[in-house]
């Protein structure tokens, strides 16, 4: 396995609601499917998430007009329920997700390695409409 020294983005939001309906949303297919996107002109049809170590995610992302599409996958090196998800892509860039209980409010901060191929602002800014999009679907539909 590659080495990176890609530079690091990271990306944050604060949720109104509670830790484990969030990291629920967060890491259930049939919700990932709801936000997982940066924008209204695309949509994930498809999720499956092996939320273990060693285990797999794959979310199936693409442009609503079929216009293009691409598997956003990779496997998972740790899984701490309710506080650290972190996982190596396929392309071997590292991701690292927290999550800090506030009360009734969830912390969520983003780590990821940059690709080289994109500009940093770019990428932050797709990463951070995600997120923003997981925020909106989570507080609208938390019960």
């Amino acid at each position: 396995m590659k080495t990176s020294n890609n530079l690091k983005i990271t990306v944050e939001t604060t949720v109104n609601g509670p830790i484990e309906k969030v990291w629920k949303y967060w890491t259930e297919p049939r919700h990932i499917t709801k936000w997982n996107n940066a924008s209204d002109d695309w949509h994930t049809p498809f999720s499956e998430n092996d939320l273990r170590v060693g285990g797999k995610f794959l979310s199936r992302m693409e442009a609503k007009d079929g216009s293009f599409g691409f598997d956003f996958s990779g496997i998972y090196d740790v899984v701490k329920l309710n506080e650290i998800i972190s996982y190596a892509l396929d392309d071997s860039r590292k991701v690292k997700i927290t999550f800090i209980c506030q009360e009734n409010k969830t912390k969520i901060i983003e780590n990821f390695e940059a690709k080289k191929t994109n500009s940093i602002e770019l990428q932050q800014k797709g990463w951070q409409s995600i997120l923003d999009n997981f925020k909106k679907y989570t507080e609208e539909t938390l019960i």
